[in-house]
């Protein structure tokens, strides 16, 4: 069935946005908007709205972040969901259930008790099944989210399982229309791989037969997920039991099971959800909060705020400047270098996080950045032995940000890993699992999907999480008020993308909706390559860069971002979700 988009659209903000003759005015561009009260920013209309519902009816930041997750579950089904996991910073301040508190949330997936460091070796030598840590069974890792979800909602949530869950429940059965970033993803990303391969229809039926529509999806169709509505009255009505002991827990072991894997009831009986302090750093006068290992990304943003306000003169008069784009490259070639060499699950490895985050190294690194010049690539990061690894993205992600009327904040990032993860889906629940596997190093000497080879650090042991890129971060001002949550979606580029969104707001005083819209850069150490979006890659920029021993390329996009910005002179929330993935803010 086909309908125009924007009538779907328009039923379902009618539904789950509320709006009043005295909220300010919707601003153009159609991806960002001021709101007096509270906000929500997600990479889905609809579910920025299932936030915003829950907000309007009484739930704190929590509540609207799990019931903003739930529905991204429904309608991003190729970026997060129920079969995957993620991280969630809290900042609750003065809440009136909760008090006040800063904590970080690990759901990250697990990889199950029957993983072996050897075991995808053995299944290319077996010749079993092709990419097995890519597609399939043997690909899929313990799922957190829905316990994850719970967890936070159980701790400091203010709303039963039943209301935050119904916005997604509803959507899930009353569908929702295939936006431009769906079909996207279908047609670029899922179809040449059923082309390549004929077999993987019969072998995946949800992602060819439900989201490619057999390869002919197109804006405007509805996609209906009745079964994920099911698993989801199941999570409302009995809790996590219902995914991880109950129906839910004992389909998902026989669909992975039955192509090959060996994930077990007792995996999903057994996971567990890692809450710590954050990693809190300064920067221009405010704190950030942001998500420590097995994150990579928030140990390199941290790093990079503290090198530049250990020096300050780094930074230009514009963002596009030229020597501002240089400094910046230098500094986080540093960060990406520590980030390959020395991170990883610290349950697992040993991480010097003490060194990464002394204020003694961030003011070495900042003295090294030359106006001029680079370094030799050996000569960037933390100065102790481990060998060099690369580590993979995170292509299937989605990020949301919330604020509420109280000035609490949550920023969440979750993810399946690839587009629609391992493809394998619950077929009684309507939902794919994840294809974390494929983030540990499995064949020690090989390149793994994105040909990045990696240390044996990051060899796949059971219960140990994989490493990630996700950067959930808030940033707070005086009093401890969270004034920015920022993270986004697109593999290591999601730390380029919200490290950028920040210090355009923080330095040079953007708006949401530009600090997002702008084009943006990224360099990852190596390979030795600045990626520049459009807008930043004419002469005037790529000629000054070229000449200090810069090695620019243009990119399509660098990550998808998601932020909320308290204006303080304005009293408003600029709330902007990336146009990048057609996404839109909602609140009141």
């Amino acid at each position: 069935m086909r309908v125009p988009a924007c009538l779907v659209l328009a039923a379902c903000l009618g539904a789950c946005s509320p709006s009043s003759p005295s909220d300010p005015p919707r601003q153009s561009p159609s991806f960002a908007a001021s709101f007096s009260r509270e906000a929500v920013a997600a990479d889905h209309p609809l579910a920025s709205a299932a936030g915003a519902e829950i907000l309007a009816k009484g739930g704190n930041a929590v509540d609207a972040a799990v019931a903003t997750s739930f529905a991204l579950s429904v309608v991003r089904p190729f970026s997060c969901g129920i079969g995957g996991g993620g991280f969630m910073i809290i900042a609750l301040r003065n809440d009136p259930s909760r008090g006040t508190l800063t904590t970080a949330i690990n759901y990250r997936e697990t990889a199950p008790a029957g993983i072996r460091p050897n075991t995808y070796a053995d299944l290319d030598a077996k010749g079993v099944t092709p990419d097995p840590s890519r597609f399939g069974g043997a690909a899929v890792a313990t799922p957190g989210t829905v316990r994850g979800l719970l967890h936070a909602l159980e701790r400091y949530g203010s709303m039963s399982r039943r209301e935050v869950l119904a916005p997604a429940i509803r959507l899930a059965e009353q569908g929702f229309a295939a936006d431009s970033a769906f079909v996207r993803a279908a047609k670029d990303d899922v179809l040449p791989e059923f082309v390549k391969n004929p077999a993987l229809k019969a072998r995946f039926p949800l992602v060819w037969d439900r989201f490619t529509k057999q390869g002919r999806v197109a804006v405007g169709d509805v996609i209906r997920l009745p079964e994920q509505a099911r698993a989801l009255r199941l999570i409302a009505d009995l809790g996590d039991d219902a995914f991880y002991t109950g129906d839910i827990a004992h389909a998902i072991v026989r669909a992975v099971a039955a192509d090959g894997g060996v994930l077990t009831l007792e995996d999903l009986r057994d996971y567990s959800v890692r809450e710590s302090p954050p990693i809190a750093v300064a920067f221009r006068g405010k704190r950030l909060y942001t998500m420590p290992p097995p994150s990579s990304g928030g140990v390199v943003v941290a790093q990079v705020l503290g090198t530049l306000d250990a020096r300050p003169d780094l930074l230009g008069p514009t963002f596009d400047n030229p020597r501002t784009i240089h400094a910046l490259a230098e500094v986080w070639k540093h960060s990406f270098a520590d980030r390959a060499r020395f991170l990883a699950d610290p349950a697992f490895a040993p991480v010097p996080l003490d060194r990464l985050l002394d204020p003694r190294e961030f003011a070495r690194r900042a003295a090294l950045v030359r106006p001029d010049a680079v370094l030799p690539l050996d000569q960037y990061g933390l100065a102790l032995p481990r060998a060099a690894a690369f580590l993979p993205d995170d292509h299937g992600t989605s990020h949301l940000s919330v604020i509420d009327r109280h000035g609490s904040a949550v920023a969440c990032t979750e993810t399946i890993n690839l587009i629609y993860g391992s493809w394998l889906d619950v077929p009684e629940f309507g939902f794919v699992l994840n294809n974390e596997m494929d983030d540990f190093l499995t064949r020690p000497g090989a390149a793994n999907a994105f040909g990045l080879t990696q240390a044996e650090v990051n060899l796949p042991e059971p219960g140990k999480r994989p490493l990630s890129s996700m950067t959930p971060s808030i940033l707070t001002g005086p009093g401890d008020i969270p004034e920015i949550v920022a993270g986004a979606s697109g593999g290591p580029r999601i730390i380029s993308g919200t490290l950028q969104s920040i210090l355009k707001m923080v330095v040079w005083n953007q708006s949401a909706a530009d600090a997002v819209a702008s084009p943006r850069f990224h360099h990852q150490w190596q390979p030795d390559r600045l990626d520049l979006e459009p807008g930043l890659n004419d002469d005037v920029v790529v000629g000054p860069l070229r000449s200090w021993g810069q090695n620019p390329a243009k990119t399509g996009q660098v990550g998808d971002v998601q932020v909320i910005r308290r204006d303080l002179k304005k009293g408003v929330l600029e709330a902007a979700s990336d146009p990048r993935k057609g996404g839109m803010p909602a609140g009141r």
